[in-house]
């Protein structure tokens, strides 16, 4: 498989029976869906896949629904964990439940220096021989990857990219810059940045509105890799209300909501995550009533 990510990728919710327990068949008709949308590739049991509630045999399971559902595009699986031993293991297990790639959270809760975070990617990606790509979330890990690790990753033959979530424009055009001679993807981690960070060399974006509005989603990304800035601005100005509304309680409640309001899947989560609040829920209401 290339090393070289472009698309949107959503970052796939997991669908729950109302006794929590894993839908398989919704989760595999919604991955059809969003292929039949045109979408790049999926990335299941990511963030919003819920996947800090699921044991280690959920995440595979899970793993191979989705590569059994697809027909052509990428499995990017997540596969990351706080500690370096059990992400290698899941990797391993990810790898041979047929994952195209892997998409590896930094160590959270651990908080670990520069050197130790470096280390932790080096040892999954010297043991599993597929593309992966680091992600960079400080608002759920606790700690940024400084952008030298990434640069310093960026050479190894099995770190294709990374996911920029950190909100910070700047971490992420240093990144694009100092790797632009790579072999290396930079994708958007946050639907509002896909457009500027693909303005400045990014080539896409791990989605959560992609679930959503796949079409839309996959057209104003197609746009921007055409360099068709213009037509990309207006369906990002469009989409615009959907990102914001998406974040305005914790991923994945608002998406899992707005796919339940489109028929698509039940707004069932694990706990600690609870329904959204209905305020919350009739502003998302009416953000998918003027997308309509």
């Amino acid at each position: 498989m290339t090393r070289t990510f472009a698309g949107v990728f959503p970052a796939l919710t997991t669908p729950f029976h109302d006794d929590e327990s894993i839908d398989f068949d919704c989760l595999q008709e919604n991955v059809r869906r969003l292929e039949r949308g045109g979408v790049h590739g999926v990335v299941p049991v990511g963030t919003t896949g819920e996947s800090a509630t699921m044991s280690h045999d959920e995440h595979i399971e899970v793993i191979e629904a989705v590569v059994d559902a697809v027909e052509e595009i990428p499995v990017i699986a997540g596969s990351g964990s706080n500690n370096t031993r059990e992400a290698l293991a899941l990797s391993r297990r990810a790898a041979d439940a047929g994952a195209d790639g892997l998409l590896l959270i930094s160590p959270y809760y651990n908080k670990p220096e520069p050197a130790g975070m470096e280390a932790h990617f080096r040892t999954i990606a010297d043991e599993i021989d597929l593309p992966q790509i680091i992600y960079n979330v400080p608002s759920r890990t606790g700690r940024n990857i400084a952008v030298e690790t990434a640069v310093n990753l960026a050479s190894h033959e099995n770190i294709a990219g990374y996911k920029a979530a950190s909100g910070d424009l700047n971490r992420v055009a240093e990144v694009i810059e100092r790797t632009r001679h790579e072999e290396f993807t930079v994708l958007s981690g946050d639907d509002q940045l896909t457009l500027p960070i693909m303005s400045m060399g990014g080539t896409g974006t791990i989605s959560v509105a992609g679930n959503v509005e796949p079409e839309r989603t996959s057209t104003m990304v197609d746009y921007a890799l055409a360099e068709d800035y213009e037509a990309a601005r207006e369906l990002h100005y469009e989409l615009g209300p959907l990102f914001r509304t998406l974040f305005i309680e914790s991923n994945p409640i608002p998406v899992k909501e707005a796919l339940a309001i489109r028929g698509e899947m039940p707004p069932t989560m694990r706990q600690p995550l609870s329904r959204m609040g209905e305020e919350n829920l009739e502003t998302l209401r009416g953000v998918l009533a003027d997308l309509e």
